[in-house]
């Protein structure tokens, strides 16, 4: 069985209830800080269990880097945050061997790529070259550095932040990279009513200070393997197929094979969020929304990458 294959997954001893109390602790969890974007946290848990990154792209001040430390503090594994900058090296994202005079060889100084939840902020600062650091872990779970390969720890996520604002001083990430992510999330600013909750709970005591795991790493392994099961009969395999070539033929650039992995990988997280081991062609439409869209690049400047989404759902049938 190949690494591709997402029909079936990694045996799990935990069941599905066990793996939905899990990702629903989680959730409401970080809805302890994070007020008004339930649609966004659901995405990013359905990521996870998918074993896939996430990219949160949006404004200033609208709580991406405290939504991404509220996951995070909710499991207790291990948490890094990279401030991206124009003069952050690869080096520091990978860890760097340093001599040591006492032994007299080389020890690796682990960089903080090493950790369960790596959170990348304003990652389009760095360099393309600094961006690049992050491939290799993102796609294989693994670092070379000077010719040694180390794997990260398991289970392992990448958050990343985007600014959107100041683009004279940012680059542009590469599709290479982009493709990487399962998914791309914009939060927006609340309403009235969230924004207003929100500084009730923010004036005094950040609740983020206070948040404590509510899932160990190993009931999260056990969900993951438990998503990785869930059933995808042919006739979706094939829908997601369809989804795919229409955005190759009516698209500049359509979505890659490795974005249909990644969409019914995060359907399967979709799965065990609705308490099913199966899953149904809702879960394929409402993810393929936020998996398919930063894959694509259009023929047509007043067209993005969601519109021809959003058109591929519309015109491409569930059955043929």
């Amino acid at each position: 069985m190949t690494d591709t294959d997402t029909s079936r997954g990694p045996q799990s001893d935990t069941t599905l209830s066990d793996a939905y109390d899990v990702v629903t602790k989680v959730i409401e969890n970080v809805e302890q800080v994070i007020v008004g974007h339930h649609t966004e946290i659901e995405h990013i848990l359905t990521a996870m269990l998918g074993r896939g990154h996430v990219l949160l792209e949006d404004v200033p001040g609208v709580g991406k880097t405290m939504l991404a430390r509220a996951v995070a503090a909710s499991f207790d594994g291990s948490f890094k945050r990279i401030q991206f900058t124009p003069d952050l090296l690869p080096a520091d994202v990978t860890g760097v061997n340093v001599y040591n005079q006492q032994s007299e060889r080389f020890d690796f100084q682990p960089g903080p790529i090493f950790a369960n939840v790596v959170l990348g902020d304003e990652v389009n600062r760095a360099p393309p070259k600094t961006q690049s650091a992050l491939l290799e872990a993102m796609e294989e779970e693994q670092v070379t550095v000077d010719g040694d390969t180390r794997d990260v720890p398991t289970p392992f996520t990448v958050i990343a932040t985007q600014n959107t604002v100041e683009q004279n001083r940012t680059y542009d990430l590469p599709i290479a990279e982009l493709d990487r992510f399962i998914k791309k999330l914009h939060l927006g600013y609340p309403d009235a009513a969230d924004e207003s909750d929100m500084l009730e709970r923010v004036v005094g005591n950040h609740p983020i200070e206070t948040l404590s795991p509510v899932a160990s790493l190993d009931e999260f392994r056990r969900a993951q393997a438990t998503a990785s099961n869930a059933t995808i009969e042919a006739p979706l395999r094939d829908y997601t197929t369809r989804l795919a070539r229409y955005t190759r033929e009516h698209g500049q650039l359509g979505v890659s094979p490795r974005g249909s992995i990644s969409l019914l990988r995060a359907a399967q997280g979709r799965a065990i969020l609705d308490n099913r081991d199966y899953v149904i062609p809702d879960d394929v439409r409402t993810e393929a929304t936020v998996v398919m869209p930063h894959r694509i690049r259009t023929d047509r400047s007043d067209q993005t990458g969601s519109d021809l989404v959003q058109q591929a759902l519309d015109t491409v049938p569930i059955e043929e």
